[in-house]
């Protein structure tokens, strides 16, 4: 293996946003990555030096020790060096401005996620099911009623998932626009069409400065919805976030409202990503289309490769505590280590022909929701509202077909499609 740098020039655009809106160019850094450099350091102009892990057994060894790669430390996202200085303005030296579970580490971490744990257990979401179909059943009806085309990224997969959590959250259906509004400013705030109106985005401190505001947004919308909750808790998962104790007493107030920006922007945007990458694919795949009307068996693993083809979490950072020997190298303690998800769920040597969408793979053991600690507490909730869409919308769909190239949002953190614009047919009731 290389023990040189990374050339910055060839890293350099996987820190840049706006190349996310080609997915394929960014699948070409990090497959040369991998073969050339699977497990280096870069030092990008702006940026502190990041280890790039791209191989999925790296990427493996490493999520799964929480206690020596730390989420909390320093920014689990990439973050520039004028950026996270103006974070410890804003915080009074801490290192993150948000305090959800992404950003916790042991033993707080595992605490703060046994509040919703149980909700979201396998046991626990089954009291949802009932109204995830329902709901799936709505949004089917829809894009039937749309028929012959439609946007089906903004008119389908990003409403269906949102109304799903917030209808769980306790978050009233007119305020759910709202809500999607803030979590486009949070994940892709560099994005032309979806950004906080009024942002530069030629300020390398423009990602801090929305994170501060979409925080105080979060923070002025749920402040009175947790004193309600507190005051007459109700079935609804505001009721048990507001009253979760952590060492018997209540949570700290960063962490309190930071729960509420994850449940109320993660549990749905990334099954947003996932949902309007599985239509993409029907609309470029009359096959796959044919053989899952065919064997509806197959909409469950249809779904898990949905999930690895558009790993809508790309990457997250971390930071060592100590120094680990991996491949030879050694991360020292207090670098930085980007995990790179997209590389690792097209690594060649863990998936035969990564770069084809294969809805019969198996076996499937993507890392599209995370691996070790940090898998993603809401994994059952996404694989229900996701089977239970397909479930509705396939039988019914006659046929498919794109009428303009998808357009992906421009994110290097969580990123979907933005568009998928499609022509189909409706079989005859």
């Amino acid at each position: 293996m290389s023990e040189t740098m990374i050339p910055p020039e060839l890293v350099a655009p996987a820190f840049n946003p706006a190349s996310f809106a080609n997915r394929d160019d960014v699948h070409a850094i990090f497959t040369r990555l991998r073969k050339d450099y699977p497990l280096s350091q870069v030092e990008v102009p702006g940026y502190d030096p990041h280890w790039i892990v791209t191989k999925y057994a790296d990427l493996r060894e490493i999520a799964r020790q929480d206690e020596i790669f730390h989420g909390g430390d320093r920014s689990k996202t990439l973050i520039s060096q004028a950026g996270e200085e103006l974070v410890k303005q804003y915080t009074g030296g801490q290192s993150n401005i948000f305090r959800s579970l992404v950003q916790l580490d042991p033993p707080e971490h595992q605490k703060y996620r046994s509040v919703c744990s149980g909700a979201f257990s396998l046991d626990g979401i089954k009291a949802a099911l009932p109204g995830v179909e329902a709901t799936a059943k709505i949004y089917a009806d829809k894009l039937i009623s749309l028929a012959p085309e439609c946007d089906f990224a903004t008119e389908i997969a990003f409403l269906y998932p949102l109304k799903v959590v917030l209808d769980l959250i306790g978050v009233p259906e007119p305020d759910h626009a709202k809500m999607l509004e803030l979590t486009q400013w949070l994940f892709t705030y560099a994005d032309p069409d979806l950004k906080r109106p009024g942002s530069d985005l030629t300020d390398p401190q423009e990602i801090t400065r929305t994170w501060r505001i979409v925080f105080e947004e979060f923070e002025k919308y749920y402040t009175p919805i947790i004193a309600d909750r507190q005051k007459c808790p109700r079935h609804d998962l505001a009721s048990v976030i507001a009253n979760g104790k952590i060492d018997d007493g209540p949570m700290e107030h960063r962490a309190l409202i930071s729960y509420f920006v994850i449940a109320s922007t993660a549990g749905h945007d990334t099954t947003a990503a996932t949902t309007g990458h599985g239509m993409w694919q029907l609309a470029q795949r009359p096959d796959i289309l044919a053989d899952l009307k065919a064997n509806p068996d197959l909409i469950p693993g249809f779904v898990e490769e949905t999930i690895r083809w558009a790993s809508p979490v790309q990457q997250f950072v971390r930071s060592a505590t100590q120094d680990y020997e991996i491949k030879g190298r050694t991360i020292r303690k207090g670098d930085l280590v980007y995990l790179s998800y997209l590389s690792a769920n097209r690594d060649e040597d863990a998936f035969p022909d990564p770069f084809t969408f294969d809805h019969r793979r198996s076996p499937n053991r993507h890392v599209g929701f995370g691996f070790g600690g940090h898998t993603c507490l809401g994994i059952h909730l996404a694989r229900m509202e996701m089977i239970a869409l397909w479930k509705e919308i396939i039988p019914r769909l006659k046929s498919v077909e794109l009428t303009g190239t998808p357009r992906m949002a421009e994110s290097e953190f969580v990123c979907g499609p933005k568009t998928v614009p499609i022509r189909f047919e409706v079989e005859k009731a």
